[in-house]
């Protein structure tokens, strides 16, 4: 699937017009359907070993399963400039993990902040065929915290996977969904009150 820049902006702004394609805003935009889960045991945020990394992408591959992306996931990566003007990549991680990326969109991360502090948030996207497996480079480096931002989703863009370092938000459809989606999973939810 060759992705076109602008149909992407305007499926993005039809199925989420509420906030920008910046993940971390994505659950204070849509509190009722999100839901958060760990990626190891007793919320261990970062994998030590190859049997703890094959936990954290055992949980990454089941959720996205039951999500159904379809044919295609879209891969959303993201690094971080001080200047809006496409300039050489400046985070090989991100690259390496997903080489075949196009530039999407550049966004101001705070428009009122001084012109000498303002970050600009460069986005690029891609889709691959989905199966289990085929975003684990992305998922690792998200899990080292080597690259952040990250977002997933079918090709509708119906509901949003977030993978953090610690585990993943997860924005679905509906409440329902949602709820549906922790229940199959309580054992991978946080015990903090708020969810986090």
């Amino acid at each position: 699937m060759t992705l076109d820049p602008r149909a992407l902006s305007r499926l993005w702004e039809q199925q989420w017009p509420e906030c920008p394609p910046v993940a971390h805003r994505l659950r204070g935009h849509h509190p009722d359907r999100w839901i958060r889960f760990h990626s190891l045991p007793e919320s261990k945020r970062h994998p030590d070993d190859e049997a703890e990394y094959a936990v954290v992408l055992d949980r990454h591959h089941t959720v996205l399963s039951e999500l159904n992306p379809g044919s295609d996931l879209l891969v959303i990566t993201t690094e971080w400039t001080d200047s809006p003007a496409l300039t050489p990549q400046r985070w090989p991680r991100r690259s390496e993990v997903a080489p075949a990326a196009q530039h999407w969109q550049t966004l101001i991360e705070e428009p009122d902040e001084e012109p000498e502090f303002r970050t600009w948030t460069r986005l690029y996207a891609e889709a691959r065929p989905w199966r289990p497996g085929i975003v684990d480079a992305v998922l690792r480096a998200v899990a080292d915290d080597e690259i952040g931002n990250v977002l997933l989703g079918p090709a509708d863009l119906r509901w949003l996977y977030h993978p953090y370092d610690g585990g993943a938000d997860v924005i679905l459809p509906t409440r329902a969904e949602r709820d549906a989606l922790r229940d199959r999973h309580r054992t991978w939810l946080s015990t903090h009150p708020a969810g986090l």
